[in-house]
């Protein structure tokens, strides 16, 4: 596999050079490199399926299970280790795998694995030769499996398997890399999971094929994550919006624990302004936005810092195609919102076993049909302005549910919203909003009702206010709107 040997060759041009530093240990180039051929032996012996799933924390144990899955041409699975017992069941089913790579802690966090599953414990596992591997054990993939397959939570149902091609892996990188002109003297901190495909191609492949250095922990502590930021000066550094608040919010960091940073790239979903500004204030750093989904490999837009302009995502990515699709099927005018569609050679080749779904995501085009509701500015700028499922139809009126959760996230009670839609016999439906406080902050249902009156227009107004201990998130942090519904109860003591 390319992508496989490009790394490997990477990591011993400079064998003694540290390539990860992790919570655990620090991993030079050959630890890497001939660690993951001693682990291919291993596997080799344990399993001849052409998939193999691993399930390890965030740090340098990742690209060692995934460059040795490579080396024997097997497709990779990364198991979401936050999902209940009963979706990695699905998964592993689903993936067919008999084998998975692991450590014991995983094992217990998930609950266990079904008993088919040959579990690949690293902690126990002993090179079945001495000395140096033999060279005989690397293969390329055969030419139409994927690369990997990321196991997605969808806005329903169960999970499915997005088919990564090693060529979208391998443009997707080189896309970042001429994007944001990324060399060996760059340090990347990380904290997203691995299995998230952000944590996976941004925070994981890219380092190890530039020749930079990475910096993992493998959960977010705001502490620790501006210790590590103080001690290893990083250049790069990738987060969702709730990660920038509680670092923001750090208040024995010191005001220049992220000065060394380049890049400073909120993903996920949309950035509050209040977020930007207040980390702005607290540490000097401007974060700038990006976009990009599972599908396409993940990323598509870059926002960079001297292209910065308010609420975008930036421009797309060299060779990513973007339109904004009208409902009726029509290319919209510049400024006009419609669907994100997308195409390049980072994008998927489909979703596993799914042959009806990959053809309903893409239009006849071959552009992915994002579901994502955008507009582009007159000089190429993309706006993420909702998700098309989520729109609200009030009185006629389409609402997206962003609109309003910024207002409520800028009031200083607010740390996070969430709007859905509430059937209404005249109106068709209402906004319904929850919202998580800050800590020690008061709720006052009427005093954010008025809040939201001096932004938003009477209709757009939430007709009910419910407080949440904490609202409903995915396993990288994201808000799911999906989890809610007009019957989940607020909590009744604050409620006024």
């Amino acid at each position: 596999m390319r992508l496989a040997r490009t790394i490997r060759r990477r990591l011993l041009l400079s064998p003694l050079r540290e390539a990860v530093i992790d919570d655990q240990r620090r991993w030079r180039g050959i630890d890497l490199a001939v660690g993951s051929l001693h682990l291919a032996s291993v596997l080799e012996e344990a399993t001849r399926a052409p998939r193999i799933g691993v399930m390890v924390p965030t740090s340098g144990l990742f690209p060692l299970a995934m460059l040795a899955g490579w080396t024997l041409g097997r497709t990779m699975v990364p198991l979401n280790y936050l999902l209940s017992r009963e979706e990695i069941e699905f998964i592993v089913s689903d993936a067919e795998l008999d084998a998975v790579v692991t450590v014991g802690p995983m094992v217990t966090l998930v609950g266990g694995l079904p008993a088919s599953v040959k579990q690949l414990r690293l902690e126990d596992l002993k090179p079945r030769f001495k000395g140096l591997p033999r060279w005989r054990f690397i293969r390329d993939l055969p030419k139409d499996d994927p690369a990997v397959i990321l196991y997605t939570s969808g806005t329903s149902g169960r999970p499915k398997g997005v088919m990564l091609a090693e060529e979208n892996l391998r443009a997707n990188i080189a896309q970042c890399r001429a994007w944001a002109d990324f060399t060996r003297r760059d340090v990347i901190l990380g904290v997203l999971p691995q299995f998230h495909s952000f944590g996976l191609t941004v925070l994981t492949l890219l380092p190890l094929a530039t020749g930079c250095r990475a910096i993992y922990t493998a959960r977010f502590n705001p502490k620790r994550l501006c210790d590590l930021a103080v001690e290893h000066r990083p250049t790069a550094f990738v987060a969702i919006p709730s990660m920038f608040n509680a670092l923001r919010l750090q208040r024995h960091a010191p005001d220049d624990a992220f000065s060394s940073l380049r890049f400073a790239v909120s993903g996920g979903e949309p950035l509050p302004d209040s977020v930007a500004e207040g980390f702005r204030e607290r540490f000097g750093v401007t974060i700038d936005q990006g976009y990009g989904l599972t599908e396409t490999g993940p990323v598509t837009n870059w926002c960079r810092p001297h292209e910065r302009r308010p609420r975008t995502v930036g421009k797309a990515l060299p060779k990513v195609e973007e339109r904004i699709v009208a409902p009726d099927g029509r290319l919209c005018a510049t400024g006009e919102d419609g669907e994100v569609r997308i195409k390049g050679p980072n994008v998927m080749r489909g979703y596993f076993k799914r042959p009806e779904e990959t053809r309903n995501a893409f239009d006849e085009q071959g552009f992915l049909k994002t579901g994502d509701m955008g507009r582009l500015d007159a000089d190429g700028f993309l706006y993420i302005t909702g998700r098309i499922k989520e729109m609200l139809i009030i009185a006629g009126e389409n609402v997206f549910p962003r609109e309003i959760e910024e207002v409520l996230e800028a009031h200083p009670s607010v740390k996070a919203a969430a709007v859905i839609g509430m059937p209404d016999e005249s109106r068709g439906e209402l906004p319904l909003a929850f919202v998580e406080l800050v800590e020690g902050a008061s709720f006052d249902e009427t005093e954010l009702r008025s809040h939201c009156r001096k932004t938003l227009g009477q209709f757009k107004v939430p007709r009910e206010i419910r407080r949440l201990a904490a609202l409903p998130r995915n396993p990288t942090g994201k808000v799911l709107r999906r989890a809610l519904s007009p019957s989940t109860p607020g909590l009744a003591e604050d409620r006024r």
